[in-house]
């Protein structure tokens, strides 16, 4: 009897629309071709370096109908970093270490011939570590921030867009019919995309991104105009690491081992506070999305590009084009090496086309 080849999959980072329609379209592209048997590791790597290991055979029977569902069936953690491995030390304390070369081991105990890595920029920052180290391994983008220069969308943005654009248009009826400024908090750590996109999309009056820092006072005036005699409406969309000019964005410590990053949210209260500091005189009310942008049934696109990604990504296997992640540039499935696609952060640009196309129809930047 021929020997199974064993590709392991993994979901690392914030979750997203699409995961799962990825892991499907790596299991049902693998029963095209003999002898693949494909396997996931439970909470991104932390599976495999438990004990005893978490390790979901990834058959037809568990990727039946989950292309649309949100979420992933393979769980996924911020805190699974094999080179900074959080662990309690024999007095019950947090410790970090690394345990890069100990997770490599055993992947290649289990036989595992190669890795398929599906995260954001953080989690193919890892890919390319552990690609360094020896591993056989392809990086799938997800972000719903879609940051990831080496690719023109990520999946799991469209759905963010959509999301963060229904909720925009039904507090476009409740500030009219108050008269009231409305404000919509959206993810969006270091790049605005998200929060552009619904700008436009529903019409905003002011948009607000990390890319361009905002003078209140130009926010409040562009406001103010909204209004006469007291009547009037306004909606504003903030990402969540906008930031005034000559401040910082608002954010708290993370007191979690092993996760990084500070975590932001609540720039929506603190700028509202600030317009009424700056003289606005209108009523206003603060909108946080939050994690609800991440959940939830992806649209038709986000669905799409993610079995593209997925199929491509076994092809990748098949053809040993590790080292690489998946693209999509110029409507069509490429690859980039994961050393290039975790260089360049993709940043919206603040003279490109989204931004200028945006000023055309009246949206302020605050700047």
């Amino acid at each position: 009897m021929t020997k199974k080849r064993k590709i392991l999959v993994v979901t690392g980072g914030g979750d997203c629309p699409g995961l799962n329609a990825v892991i499907r379209a790596i299991v049902k592209r693998s029963r095209k071709e003999a002898n693949w048997s494909i396997l996931g590791s439970m909470v991104a790597f932390n599976g495999v370096l438990k004990d005893p290991m978490e390790i979901k055979k990834l058959n037809n029977k568990a990727i039946a109908g989950i292309h649309v569902k949100g979420g992933t069936i393979l769980r996924t953690t911020n805190k699974g970093n094999p080179f900074d491995f959080p662990y309690r030390d024999d007095d019950g304390n947090w410790k970090i270490k690394d345990r890069s070369d100990e997770l490599i081991s055993r992947i290649r105990d289990l036989g595992v011939e190669a890795v398929i890595s599906i995260g954001g920029d953080g989690s193919q920052r890892i890919s390319q570590d552990l690609y360094e180290k020896g591993l056989n391994i392809i990086g799938v983008p997800k972000t719903i921030d879609n940051d990831l220069s080496a690719t023109d969308y990520t999946f799991g943005f469209r759905t963010a867009v959509q999301i963060a654009t229904d909720a925009f248009d039904k507090l476009v009826t409740t500030a009219e019919s108050h008269h009231r400024v409305l404000i919509l908090e959206v993810m969006g750590r270091d790049a605005g995309w998200i929060a552009l996109h619904t700008s436009i999309a529903g019409g905003a009056e002011v948009c607000l991104i990390p890319e361009i820092p905002y003078d209140i006072n130009k926010v409040v005036n562009r406001i103010n105009k909204r209004y006469t005699k007291g009547r009037g409406f306004a909606n504003i969309v903030v990402a969540e690491g906008a930031r005034p000019v000559n401040g910082l964005a608002v954010s708290t410590e993370n007191q979690e081992v092993g996760s990084e990053h500070v975590r932001l949210g609540g720039i929506a209260y603190r700028l509202s506070a600030e317009m009424k500091n700056a003289g606005c005189k209108a009523d206003i009310r603060e909108t946080v999305l939050g994690h609800v942008q991440r959940g939830g049934t992806p649209i038709a696109f986000d669905r799409v590009l993610a079995t593209l990604f997925g199929v491509k990504a076994f092809e990748m296997v098949l053809n040993r084009e590790y080292g690489k992640m998946v693209t999509y540039r110029n409507n069509d499935i490429c690859t980039a090496p994961l050393k290039e696609a975790v260089t360049a952060y993709n940043f919206v640009k603040t003279n490109g086309t989204m931004v200028n196309s945006a000023r055309g129809i009246g949206i302020s930047f605050g700047d």
